[in-house]
C-alpha cells in the first residue's frame, strides 16, 4: 500500500463519478494539518459542503446539525475525513435522513435498510478501523449508544498514512492503542471465529512491531503498518465484537474526556489478568488458555506477569498515563457514573463473566 496510489485512486474515483455534489465531514484543523485539504485539491472542493466536527465525541446534537444540512444539501456523495468521530457521523447520517426521529432509531438501533448516499472513508487516525465496521457510536446524555448494521459500512475507503502524520502524540498513542487492544480483545472475545483469529494475529503483527515507533517518531514505514493494523483489527472485531476493557471504557470518554483507545487502555492488563485467574470459568467454545498462549508468542511474553507487565510498558512508552488519580478519577467516587455508563452488550463478549457490582474492584 502506497500512499500516493490511494492518493490517485480516491481523485480518479471522484472524477470518474462525475459527482456534482459532496458533503465532506472532517475536523477543521485535522483537515489542514493532515494535508487532506491538499489531497481533495480545488477543483473536488469547488463542488463541496464542508461541516468541521467541534465535539471530542460523537454525540446527538452535533449528528442533527450534520444530518439537516446533509439533507437539505442533498450531496451525490459524502465523505469522512478524520478519526472515529468523524466516519462514525458520517455512517448515520449516510443512511438516516428522518432528522426528528433519529435519536429514537439511534436508541433502538431501528437503522434503514436503504442507504440514502455513497459513502467514503478516509481515516486521519489509526486506530478505530472504522472505515471497514458496520457499526457507528453515538452519545446521547453521555451514555454511548451503538448502531450495527451492515447498511452503514462505507461503500469506499482509501488509507493514506501520511495523513495521520500531523496529529498529536497523545493522539496517535491513544488511536494506535485502540487497534493493538482490538485485537487482543477479538483473541479471545465469546464471539471469535477462525476468520476474526486470523485478522487479528495479521493486526497485531503490524502493530506491535510499530506502535511506539509511530508515536515517538513517525515515518512513511510506521505509518503504514499502523494504518493497516487498524484497518484489520476493525475487520477482526466486526467478527468478534470487542470485550470488557471496551465495555468499560466508555463513561471515562463521556465524563472524564478520556480519548478512547487512552480510556480502552486503563483497563485491559487489568482485565487480561482477571480473565487468566478465572480461566476455569469460561463457558466460551474455544481454549480460552490456548489464545492466551497465542497472545504470548505475540507479545514475546512468558506468562500472564510478562503479559500484563507487556502491556503496562506499551501504556509508558507511549505517554498514556494509567493513574486513574492522575486523570482526576476517583473509582469509589465516581462509581455511579462508571456503573451507568458501561455497555453490558460488549460486557458480556467477555471470555469470563464480569459483574458490573465487581468492576471497580477489579480495575483499581
Amino acid at each position: 500500500m502506497k500512499s500516493i496510489n490511494n492518493q490517485i485512486k480516491f481523485k480518479t474515483y471522484i472524477k470518474n463519478k462525475s459527482f456534482k455534489k459532496i458533503f465532506i465531514i472532517t475536523g477543521k484543523n485535522s483537515f489542514i494539518k493532515s494535508g487532506a485539504k491538499q489531497l481533495i485539491g480545488k477543483n473536488i472542493l469547488k463542488k463541496t459542503k464542508i461541516f468541521y466536527k467541534k465535539n471530542l465525541i460523537p454525540e446527538i446534537n452535533e449528528l442533527k446539525k450534520i444530518a439537516i444540512l446533509v439533507r437539505d444539501y442533498k450531496p451525490d456523495m459524502i465523505v469522512a475525513i478524520g478519526g472515529g468521530a468523524v466516519i462514525d457521523y458520517a455512517k448515520i447520517v449516510s443512511v438516516i435522513n428522518n432528522v426528528k426521529r433519529i435519536k429514537n432509531l439511534i436508541i433502538r438501533n431501528n437503522i434503514p435498510k436503504k442507504k440514502n448516499y455513497p459513502l467514503i472513508a478516509i481515516p486521519t487516525t489509526s486506530g478505530s478501523g472504522a472505515e471497514v465496521t458496520p457499526n457507528a457510536v453515538i452519545y446521547i446524555s453521555k451514555t454511548k449508544y451503538t448502531v450495527d448494521k451492515n447498511i452503514m459500512r462505507p461503500n469506499k475507503y482509501y488509507l493514506i498514512p501520511k495523513l495521520t502524520f500531523s496529529s498529536s502524540k497523545k493522539i496517535k498513542a491513544s488511536s494506535g492503542f485502540d487497534a493493538v487492544a482490538q485485537s487482543i480483545e477479538s483473541l479471545i472475545s465469546a464471539k471469535s471465529n477462525k476468520q476474526s483469529v486470523i485478522f487479528a494475529i495479521s493486526s497485531l503483527k503490524h502493530s506491535l512491531n510499530s506502535y511506539i515507533d509511530f508515536v515517538n517518531r513517525p515515518n512513511n514505514f510506521n505509518a503504514e503498518k499502523m494504518s493497516l493494523a487498524a484497518n484489520i483489527s476493525g475487520k477482526a472485531i466486526t467478527i468478534s465484537k470487542t470485550t470488557a476493557p471496551h465495555a468499560i471504557s466508555y463513561p471515562f470518554t463521556a465524563h472524564f474526556g478520556i480519548p478512547h483507545g487512552h480510556a480502552v487502555s486503563l483497563s485491559l492488563d487489568k482485565i487480561l489478568l482477571f480473565n487468566y485467574q478465572n480461566l476455569k470459568t469460561t463457558k466460551v467454545n474455544f481454549s480460552l488458555q490456548e489464545r492466551y498462549n497465542l497472545i504470548f508468542r505475540l507479545t514475546k511474553t512468558k506468562n500472564i506477569n510478562e503479559l500484563v507487565l507487556f502491556i503496562k510498558n506499551l501504556k509508558k512508552l507511549s505517554g498514556l498515563e494509567d493513574d486513574f488519580k492522575m486523570l482526576g478519577i476517583d473509582l469509589n467516587k465516581h462509581k455511579d457514573k462508571i456503573f451507568s455508563g458501561i455497555n453490558k452488550d460488549r460486557l458480556k463478549n467477555n471470555p469470563v463473566e464480569i459483574k458490573v457490582k465487581d468492576i471497580i474492584s477489579i480495575i483499581s
